[in-house]
C-alpha cells in the first residue's frame, strides 16, 4: 500500500507563554485535558508533556492559583503558660521558581526571613 501526502505538514512552535496558557486552561469551567487539547489541535500527551516541561522550568505549579488568607493568632505574651500552649508544626512554603522550603512554625521571623532570602538567591 502506498501513502500519499495530501498537504504541506508543518511543525508548530509554541512559546512558553502559549504553553502556560494552554496548560492553565485545564480545569477552568470543568475543561478536561482532552477538551483543551482538541480546542488547540494538539494531542493530550502534548499537554501533559508541556505541563512537565513548564514545571521543570519553574513556570507552572499545580497550586499556581493558591490563595493565602491572613491568620490572626494571639501574641506569645498573651498566651497562658502551661500545657495549653500550641505545639509547633511543620510548615511548607512554595517559592517562585518551583522551590519548596520546609521549616518549623516555632522558627523566629528574622531567621526565616534570612533563610527565604538565601534560598531565593541560590
Amino acid at each position: 500500500m502506498r501513502g500519499e501526502v495530501l498537504g504541506l505538514e508543518r511543525r508548530r512552535r509554541w512559546s512558553d507563554e502559549e504553553k502556560l496558557a494552554i496548560v492553565s486552561s485545564v480545569g477552568i469551567d470543568g475543561a478536561t485535558v482532552t477538551q483543551v487539547a482538541q480546542r488547540h489541535e494538539v494531542r493530550r500527551q502534548q499537554v501533559y508533556a508541556w505541563r512537565h516541561e513548564l514545571k521543570k522550568k519553574g513556570l507552572w505549579s499545580p497550586d499556581a492559583g493558591a490563595i493565602f488568607l491572613p491568620v490572626d493568632l494571639p501574641a506569645i505574651e498573651d498566651m497562658a503558660p502551661g500545657p495549653e500552649t500550641v505545639p509547633s508544626v511543620a510548615v511548607e512554603l512554595r517559592l517562585v521558581g518551583g522551590r519548596c522550603l520546609r521549616f518549623d512554625s516555632a522558627m523566629e521571623a528574622a531567621v526565616l526571613t534570612r533563610l527565604i532570602r538565601a534560598v531565593e538567591k541560590a
